[in-house]
């Protein structure tokens, strides 16, 4: 296998880790939100961290590094075209993920202060939980837009 193609194939597993743990997130927050119980909500939000500093940053990392080497390997300029529209959306959806991992990290610690107290959720949990899935949705459509980008290459 030639480097170009261990590059790309890294990168397409990068940008399905992405999806993949971005929707996997958000789906298994929700549902445990649902429910209204602490316990569940603090367990989730726990694997959920945990699953978002192993999975997410990991791909986060290695996006960009591969990106840039397969587009200099093809030839292809950086900042313009189909390109720079991704490394723009990129750029959205990390603004949108930082402050979300925040707020699982908040979401998580007062779900878990709420189990120690017997109290029930905060009003600041649901403040934050609706941050968080308002958030989710620029996230997500960026990283789709970034697939799309990357499968489609359009002219621009």
């Amino acid at each position: 296998m030639d480097l170009y193609t261990l590059l790309k194939v890294a990168h397409v597993v990068g940008a399905t880790v992405l999806l993949g743990a971005g929707a996997g997130i958000a789906f298994f927050m929700l549902m445990a939100h649902r429910t209204g119980d602490p316990a569940l909500i603090a367990h989730t939000a726990r694997i959920v961290v945990l699953a978002d500093t192993v999975f997410t940053a990991s791909a986060v990392i290695l996006q960009p590094i591969t990106g840039a080497a397969l587009a200099h390997l093809a030839g292809y300029p950086l900042l313009s075209g189909w390109i720079g529209l991704s490394l723009v959306l990129y750029v959205v959806t990390g603004l949108c993920w930082l402050p979300v991992v925040w707020i699982q990290i908040r979401l998580r610690d007062l779900a878990l202060q709420a189990v120690a107290t017997g109290a029930p959720l905060p009003e600041r949990y649901f403040r934050l939980f609706r941050l968080w899935f308002v958030l989710g949705f620029p996230a997500f459509a960026a990283v789709l837009g970034i697939v799309w980008l990357m499968v489609a290459k359009p002219a621009f």
